[in-house]
């Protein structure tokens, strides 16, 4: 039981920046993570969609290459709110924005981008940079 809101997302130009939030009202604990995924338009969720920040309870975080340096992924526990900021947006960073929600089953510090390992997911935000 879980529900996921992404907002935020828009159109900007290329070297532009936004910031997407996710209003969480799922339940958390000290395993769960949370992550923003995203995909191109056309693609379907599973299998394909791109894993791009993670963090857990703790404030770890890991990126995807593409992103390094450019997306911050951040959380506010008292607003159960997940965010990204994104800077120096580039075309190939337009798509369909998700964030997703996890729990690992052991004590570890596993920080997934792989779409498998979430199992609840938001409805999504749409970012188009243009260029």
């Amino acid at each position: 039981q879980g529900q996921l809101v992404e907002s935020g997302g828009g159109s900007v130009e290329s070297g532009g920046s936004l910031r997407l939030s996710c209003a969480a009202s799922t339940s958390t604990d000290s395993r769960t993570y949370m992550g923003w995924f995203r995909q191109g338009p056309g693609k379907e969720r599973e299998g394909v969609a791109e894993g791009v920040a993670v963090i857990d309870s703790d404030g770890r975080t890991s990126y995807a290459d593409s992103v390094k340096g450019r997306f911050t992924i951040s959380q506010d526990n008292a607003k159960n709110t997940l965010y990204l900021q994104m800077k120096a947006l580039k075309p190939e960073d337009t798509g369909m924005y998700y964030c997703a929600a996890g729990r690992r089953a052991f004590a570890s510090s596993w920080l997934p981008l792989t779409a498998s390992a979430y199992m609840y997911w938001g409805q999504g935000t749409q970012v188009t940079v243009s260029s």
